[in-house]
């Protein structure tokens, strides 16, 4: 699925706006406080329900106003959008006109991959933020997860609860049981899903960082942890640990405990790797995800990379040109100026040197055919020529 055009009202920054984008790949330029990260923000929004930049969805409105609008029609001609009264606190959901209930029904049918300098929270944030980063394309890709994991939650929290009021009575250490049995049951089914994905993210992820990283390529792993020791049943660990358990009052092993970790010559990717090189691997692992629910065919989803010329150099952004030619995804690319996106230009623009017309009066128009460039200047969004260093809006040469 691609985004055909973007409405927002109110929103942030923005102008209210109106943007057509192109179904492959679409940059934004402009200085920081422009409203290039904004835009992203509003796609973000309407495909998560929230925001990458703050907890508070009431900020996400223009200063002093009450309410504000995010809608989008895709490339199939579905509508989706979202709107917020700061009033009363109530958030709208609409598909095709028609009110929604939950916000995973959007979910299900835009999918919003993004790249920004919080991204770097995968490394530094904790198994945490891990953990969040794969079950989002497990929702994508594998389509019982969701149900696996609402039941997984719903069970722990039943035993978490247990954990906490157990008195050592023969009722308590019943329901206990009871409960402990059936996250056993849940812990290993989810372990099970996410191991598969992890094992196909892991083979994924190969081919891209053949492009963007290829001398750190074979020093590379990617360790999967379920949640529990290896080689040991977990109701095995849960009942050793009993006494621990009832000190900290939850459940301290089990699938809600798992967690992906990313090594170089075998210690911490992040202590290992220069900033850029971070982002380089970031964007390989993105492209990977991206990759893998792009074959599930249901929704193929966006990516949204935030700042491009962010701690890349220019052969780093060569190489990420040359991923996002065979990506068979929408991409939307925000830089502060059209210097950094060069390299892009350059690789898109060889491959269209035929797309150029010449009329009676020997005027030429350069038709770029695989991506648009916008100039985002005060929240105001306009199409520019991917030429102009002037950031004006695109002219014909004369």
């Amino acid at each position: 699925m691609s985004v055909v055009k973007l409405v927002t009202n109110n929103f942030r920054n923005l102008n209210d706006a109106t943007i057509d984008f192109h179904s492959q790949l679409n940059f934004f330029v402009g200085d920081n406080g422009s409203g290039k990260s904004s835009l992203l923000e509003a796609l973000f929004f309407l495909g998560h329900g929230k925001s990458f930049r703050t907890s508070k969805l009431d900020a996400l409105a223009c200063h002093e106003k009450t309410n504000f609008v995010v809608s989008v029609r895709d490339g199939n001609n579905r509508q989706l959008g979202l709107s917020r009264d700061i009033t009363s606190g109530l958030t709208t959901i609409k598909i095709d006109g028609e009110f929604q209930n939950r916000l995973s029904v959007l979910a299900k049918n835009i999918a919003i991959q993004i790249v920004t300098p919080e991204s770097f929270k995968l490394f530094f944030g904790g198994p945490r933020e891990r953990r969040r980063f794969v079950d989002l394309g497990m929702f994508h890709v594998k389509h019982s997860f969701a149900q696996q994991w609402k039941n997984f939650n719903r069970v722990l929290k039943q035993r978490n609860a247990c954990i906490r009021l157990n008195n050592n009575s023969s009722e308590s250490n019943a329901m206990l049981a009871y409960w402990t049995d059936q996250f056993c049951q849940l812990s290993v089914e989810v372990a099970s899903v996410r191991e598969e994905y992890s094992l196909t993210l892991i083979d994924e992820l190969d081919g891209w960082l053949t492009i963007l990283l290829p001398n750190l390529k074979s020093r590379v792993t990617v360790q999967y942890l379920r949640g529990w020791p290896q080689k040991r049943e977990l109701a095995e660990v849960l009942f050793t640990n009993q006494e621990r358990e009832a000190k900290y009052g939850y459940s301290l092993y089990g699938a809600h405990k798992f967690d992906v970790k990313f090594l170089l010559d075998k210690q911490p990717l992040e202590t290992q790797l220069s900033r850029g090189q971070q982002k380089l691997f970031l964007l390989a692992l993105t492209f990977t995800q991206a990759k893998l629910i792009a074959r599930v065919e249901r929704v193929k989803p966006i990516l949204l990379i935030d700042d491009i010329g962010a701690e890349l150099d220019i052969n780093s952004r060569k190489a990420l040109s040359e991923a996002l030619e065979i990506l068979d995804c929408q991409v939307v690319i925000t830089a502060i100026s059209n210097d950094v996106l060069t390299p892009f230009f350059d690789r898109f623009n060889e491959s269209n040197k035929s797309d150029i017309d010449y009329s009676e009066n020997e005027r030429t128009i350069t038709k770029i055919e695989d991506y648009k460039v916008f100039h985002v200047k005060h929240g105001e969004i306009s199409a520019m020529s991917p030429n102009d260093s002037d950031l004006k809006t695109e002219t014909a040469i004369e």
